[in-house]
């Protein structure tokens, strides 16, 4: 019986932490990206403890200018928008977060089990992948989120079922070619059951394209639940910037000159989308080093401990075999 294979070390998995940091700070485009997500995840995460509740219809005067005492003026219910902007903050990116990590679950469990277990289990898996990619995203979304009903919680549900078949297939892609390494085969040669391969082998090393995808997903799932709130069917029991420009259109505030009422909420989700697109970006050169070679973006020191942990576990799973019982 031999020795199952090493983990990598902490020490180990924090140098490639500051690896794929040295990357992003590198890279324009993520650095950029980064200081607008956290500069937004600090404002919902501590913006509402800072401006208050919401106010209760009729607080103040309706439809009031910007002012030093209400920055972005007051909504046709007297409600002060710049307050409901920074609790808008906080569902926006609440709702896709949680979209993505759902949609994200789903994907990468389908694409593993139909990528490594192929056959039958790959026909059916990509039937029903295929069933959801073909379908408009938008009218999928709205007819779901009808029949749910508008509460937030069904409203992640409806983005991540839209959501979760592209990952999917990117990730089936991987795991087709993950599953011929010499490391899955020795794993299958010592009797490991499927099951642990997929868990043990073959996820840690798509983990690097799940997360690059994530950041994607992420500004999409903001971007779709902006389009349903704006349609009337996003979640009515809080307040996005989703709905925070359905009102502004009901109350027609482009013809009476309410600026302050549309353009925020409208300019945060654009700048919100737009980070995570280009941390995206910037976590592909993370986890792929044709493009860190291609771009000339790759520090110094950082070429020979890229592409991070997940590559790591597969040259050690290679080098190293499993114990013949652990399966």
């Amino acid at each position: 019986m031999t020795a199952a294979a090493p983990a990598v070390p902490r020490s180990g998995r924090r140098h490639a932490a500051l690896d794929a940091l040295a990357i992003i700070r590198g890279n324009r485009q993520g650095t950029i990206g980064l200081v607008i997500l956290v500069a937004f995840t600090l404002i919902a995460i501590f913006g509402p403890f800072i401006v208050g509740p919401i106010d209760k219809p009729g607080t103040f005067k309706p439809l009031l200018p910007p002012s030093l005492e209400h920055y972005f003026g007051t909504d046709r219910a007297g409600r002060d928008l710049f307050v409901t902007n920074v609790w808008a903050s906080r569902i926006s990116l609440l709702v896709g977060v949680l979209a993505s990590i759902v949609a994200m679950v789903i994907g990468t469990a389908v694409g593993i089990s139909a990528g490594y277990l192929g056959g039958r289990w790959d026909g059916w898996l990509m039937a029903i992948t295929d069933f959801f990619y073909v379908l408009p995203t938008l009218v999928l979304a709205i007819v779901l989120a009808a029949i749910l009903g508008p509460s937030l919680v069904n409203v992640v549900l409806v983005i991540a079922i839209t959501s979760w078949p592209s990952t999917s297939r990117v990730i089936r892609s991987q795991t087709l070619s993950i599953r011929e390494r010499m490391f899955v085969d020795r794993a299958r040669a010592y009797g490991s059951s499927s099951s642990r391969i997929m868990r043990k082998q073959v996820l840690p090393n798509v983990m690097g394209l799940v997360l690059a995808n994530t950041t994607l997903t992420i500004a999409a799932a903001i971007f779709l639940e902006t389009t349903l709130s704006f349609l009337g069917v996003g979640p009515r029991d809080t307040y996005s910037w989703g709905r925070i420009l359905e009102d502004s259109f009901a109350a027609g505030a482009l013809t009476l000159g309410l600026w302050a009422w549309f353009v925020p909420p409208g300019v945060a989700v654009v700048l919100v989308v737009l980070a995570f697109t280009m941390l995206g970006a910037a976590l592909d050169e993370v986890f792929d080093p044709r493009l860190r070679r291609r771009h000339g973006g790759t520090p110094t020191g950082a070429e020979d401990t890229l592409p991070m942990e997940v590559t790591r576990m597969a040259e050690e799973a290679e080098d190293v075999p499993l114990s013949v019982g652990d399966h």
